[in-house]
């Protein structure tokens, strides 16, 4: 069985070569190691020109965010390649050298029959990473930190996740106008409506952010406030394929991540609201369409 590993970067050169090589050192092969580049500046350019046909690289003409970024990433995969699995993640997502191992092993224990499979994504001090913490079909478990055994999951980030061929054939691309935020809980859940989705929680990813915390409207730093217009709009549409109930607690739970604006001490209370309601608004309106990408391995 083979697999394309597909990475999204912007213009975080020392981190993708660390992924490259992370990639290029799994103890299983990965067949093609597809790099998307959503308009980085020169010296990734270079970089990853100069890598040749180590990698399979796609140079965006401007930055349409990781959304954009995986739609391309995973057209391509289906395009211009005849792999079997596609493997997602970010460009600061370090894969462990048994990382691919272990995914492949779980797809062979359930016969390729899953809708996505998911890595325990940790941060550098060994803690899950708390922006990837894997969601439970039965929502009041939490998967122990030395799990061995698969977990079935409502929904999981592009953060390693791993597809077969024929479910993306079926649910077709990520949608690309989320730009950010979203995509990934979106497209795993399209995905677990067709066949179950799985935590492997021995299939270790690092993820390499600078902070280890979760998004949060009310406490995040002013200069990343206005990508919270995104965060909001994107979550009113993939609420609203839930169903009437969860599209209704959605509201409720933004309400009160708006009121935790006013308690908790950030500045600028005001704008952060207007981000929130300008997200809402946008949602409710928000219909993009479902791409769906030629399959050059005919079924």
């Amino acid at each position: 069985m083979t697999v394309s590993a597909v990475v999204v970067t912007y213009n975080r050169l020392p981190m993708l070569k660390e992924v490259i090589a992370a990639l290029q050192n799994s103890e299983t092969k990965v067949d093609n190691i597809i790099i998307v580049d959503n308009n980085s500046e020169a010296d990734t350019e270079k970089y990853l020109t100069s890598l040749g046909n180590q990698i399979r690289y796609v140079r965006l003409p401007e930055n349409i965010g990781g959304a954009g970024g995986f739609n391309k990433g995973v057209r391509y995969f289906m395009e211009e390649t005849e792999d079997d699995y596609v493997w997602l993640m970010d460009d600061d997502t370090v894969p462990t050298p048994s990382a691919l191992t272990e995914l492949l092993k779980a797809a062979d224990k359930v016969n390729d029959q899953f809708g996505f499979l998911a890595s325990d994504v940790r941060w550098t001090d060994n803690t899950r990473a708390k922006m990837n913490l894997p969601f439970p079909i039965n929502r009041f478990k939490k998967i122990p930190l030395d799990a061995t055994e698969m977990e079935q999951l409502r929904n999981a980030t592009f953060v390693s996740v791993m597809f077969t061929r024929e479910i993306v054939a079926k649910i077709g691309l990520p949608v690309k106008e989320f730009f950010i935020w979203g995509d990934d809980i979106e497209y795993t859940e399209r995905a677990a409506r067709q066949l179950p989705g799985y935590m492997v929680p021995t299939s270790r990813i690092i993820h390499k952010m600078a902070q280890n915390v979760e998004s949060n409207v009310s406490l995040d730093s002013i200069d990343r406030v206005p990508r919270y217009f995104y965060a909001f709009r994107n979550r009113m549409y993939f609420s609203r394929n839930r169903g009437f109930i969860r599209f209704l607690r959605a509201h409720i739970r933004i309400a009160y991540e708006m009121l935790m604006i006013f308690f908790n001490g950030q500045p600028k209370k005001w704008l952060r609201v207007r981000m929130v309601i300008k997200g809402v608004v946008h949602g409710w309106f928000f219909h993009p369409a479902v791409e769906f990408a030629n399959n050059k391995v005919k079924e």
